[in-house]
């Protein structure tokens, strides 16, 4: 029988729930004092292997306490360690402090209530272990791109700011009549010229903005579905988040959390309109009877081979197996399609780049060639 979960929450209470753009920027920090995916696979690993040895979660936080080497980190055991002295559960040491997530809080009061603490914390090592490979995916395929335009940012307001006044000065010398391409190049550096700050000061604004009403639902609604309908990068976003979802479901599936339970704490996790709308419709046509396949065919973010398979899984009542194969194939899925969106968009971006270059440079030479016949 499954462990029952009371998940409601409070009115007021704050959505903390997870997205994407989390597994880039949530725990990276200008001061380093968060304590990290990447950490959390490993200790969470080192931790089930103390427990699975005999050593009791005292000796074994002691232990870890010891092993690390920034003193935020040290701080942090430290305090879990004396809060567990005193003798408050582990789970609720989690749920008190800001460096982990509700997940990690359920998890750990599943394994405390089974007295599986040590396979429960083996599973949340994997379960970071993949968010961090997701991670290494999605920032391997974006990092190229970002250079790129970065760089070509710099080289084209370089060219309009230094470069073009030049050629504008020595036209102007010699009374060359401009071509209307060079002429809009000129108001284009001009502009730049004049307006900069001002450009600059508005992309400030408009970042600013975006992060003000990042946790509005009609921002997320929004977003959410123009990243489901952009072409090719659509798909991609989908499966990173069919991914996460299968990830966390097949932990909690696999500490026999019920479905309902499993879906309501996925739910709040995963900040990510369109599947949490349809964890939502979900949710309730279970408890109203139907079969969980059933429910997910009602939600266009559910793809058909997760309703089949999910299908499968009820008939014979492997939930769990299914959900971890599911998991590994959207994994799989989400490192191929990462190779070739950064394959097809690193060519992409360096003819663009350079398409731009040859517009710039070929409206500065075009009335040089004018220029050599009056000097002529």
């Amino acid at each position: 029988m499954g462990i029952k979960i009371d998940t409601a929450k409070k009115k007021n209470q704050k959505d903390t729930s997870y997205d994407i753009s989390s597994l880039l920027t949530k725990e990276i920090t200008l001061f380093g004092n968060s304590f990290t995916a990447k950490k959390k696979e490993q200790w969470y690993a080192e931790l089930s292997v103390l427990l699975k040895s005999g050593i009791d979660l005292r000796s074994g936080l002691e232990l870890l306490s010891e092993t690390q080497k920034k003193e935020k980190d040290k701080q942090l055991m430290t305090s879990m360690l004396s809060l567990l002295v005193s003798g408050t559960p582990f789970s609720e040491i989690l749920k008190q402090d800001k460096n982990f997530t509700d997940y990690e809080y359920y998890a750990i009061r599943i394994g405390e209530q089974t007295g599986e603490l040590a396979k429960i914390t083996l599973e949340l090592s994997e379960f970071y272990k993949r968010k961090n490979e997701l991670r290494r995916e999605i920032v391997a395929a974006l990092t190229y791109p970002i250079i790129v335009m970065c760089t070509a940012m710099i080289v084209i307001i370089f060219m309009l700011r230094y470069v073009v006044p030049m050629f504008v000065d020595i036209f102007k010398q010699n009374n060359v009549e401009l071509p209307a391409i060079t002429k809009g190049i000129i108001n284009f550096s001009n502009f730049i010229g004049t307006n900069g700050l001002f450009l600059f000061g508005s992309f400030g604004i408009i970042i600013f903005g975006i992060i003000f009403i990042s946790k509005k639902q009609w921002y997320r609604k929004i977003l959410g579905n123009v990243q489901l309908k952009l072409p090719i990068l659509g798909n991609y976003f989908q499966r990173i988040y069919m991914a996460q979802f299968t990830q966390a479901i097949s932990l909690l599936t696999s500490a026999k959390v019920p479905m309902v339970e499993s879906i309501d704490l996925v739910k709040n996790m995963i900040n990510f309109y369109p599947l949490q709308q349809g964890l939502h419709t979900t949710k309730k046509m279970v408890l109203t009877g139907d079969s969980l396949s059933t429910a997910f065919a009602q939600s266009p973010i559910f793809d058909k081979k997760m309703i089949a398979m999910v299908r499968v899984a009820e008939e014979t009542n492997q939930t769990e197996f299914i959900f971890q194969k599911l998991n590994e194939q959207y994994n799989q899925q989400v490192k191929y399609q990462s190779q070739v969106i950064s394959n097809v968009l690193n060519p992409l971006l360096t003819i663009f780049v350079g398409i731009i270059v040859g517009v710039i440079l070929i409206a500065m030479y075009l009335p040089m060639f004018r220029l050599s016949s009056v000097i002529g």
